[in-house]
């Protein structure tokens, strides 16, 4: 267990939960192994319990918290202890790289994305956050402390195509209305669910968040949904198959070129 979270995030002291409230989503994890191809060796970097790790494929994981590793199940190799930024591997290493809602974590973030390009030979498929679709959200009318600090956690998309380099494509994600991964917009045709202590214990944008906003944000919502002011507003969304909002696949190509990292 390390002295100091490897991010800004401490999972020592709060990633307990995860595997529980963090399952993968199927529809999610078909987009996400897509963008993957035929590539039989796949390095998962910030791979925090296993989420989204394809079966069918020899998979190194890297994650730096023991407390998100010993979540791992038993069926997955066991998760080596190292960072994003110094990746103990060779050049061109794995045929693809994966990293999943993790990079906003990250202490270094273009030092993290240049590793996944060192020893990679083949695609590299992030999934993360827009943070400025984020503020679409509705939740942001309740708490708009947690979006804010969400917000500045997640790294502009464009800037992590520039350092990616090379052919970058960035794919919006449809989040199901029964996603089961629990980040925040998974819920966002199950309002209630905010109401509960241990889903929020699983967004660490809650935690980060000064507790009394946190208190003020989840009473309103309580009163709206006892009311019926968010059917009134957003009650359409309960039978909305999917939505498009803040989950984007960031999907790199093959680097061909002297600098693997758009000039960085």
């Amino acid at each position: 267990m390390r002295d100091t979270p490897a991010g800004d995030f401490d999972y020592e002291a709060n990633g307990s939960g995860y595997a529980v409230r963090r399952q993968p989503d199927p529809r999610i994890a078909a987009f996400l192994h897509a963008a993957l191809g035929d590539a039989r060796t796949v390095i998962n970097v910030g791979a925090g319990a296993g989420s989204y790790e394809p079966e069918d494929r020899h998979v190194v994981a890297v994650e730096p918290s023991a407390t998100m590793r010993a979540q791992r199940p038993h069926h997955l190799a066991p998760a080596l202890d190292a960072t994003a930024e110094r990746l103990p591997f060779d050049e061109d290493s794995f045929d693809a790289a994966m990293a999943t809602i993790t990079i906003h974590q990250w202490n270094d973030l273009d030092a993290g994305l240049r590793e996944l390009r060192r020893v990679t030979r083949g695609p590299i498929a992030i999934l993360t956050f827009d943070g400025d679709a984020l503020q679409r959200f509705w939740l942001n009318e309740y708490v708009p402390e947690v979006i804010a600090t969400e917000r500045v956690r997640f790294p502009a998309i464009d800037h992590v195509v520039g350092v990616l380099g090379g052919a970058v494509e960035v794919l919006d994600v449809p989040i199901p209305i029964d996603c089961t991964d629990g980040f925040g917009e998974a819920y966002y045709a199950r309002p209630e669910a905010f109401l509960a202590e241990d889903v929020r214990a699983a967004q660490s944008g809650w935690v980060l968040t000064d507790p009394a906003a946190v208190a003020r944000g989840v009473a309103h919502l309580a009163d709206d949904l006892a009311s019926g002011a968010w059917d009134e507003r957003h009650g359409h969304l309960r039978t909305q198959p999917e939505h498009i909002g803040a989950v984007r696949l960031v999907v790199a190509r093959q680097y061909v070129g002297p600098e693997p990292c758009g000039g960085q």
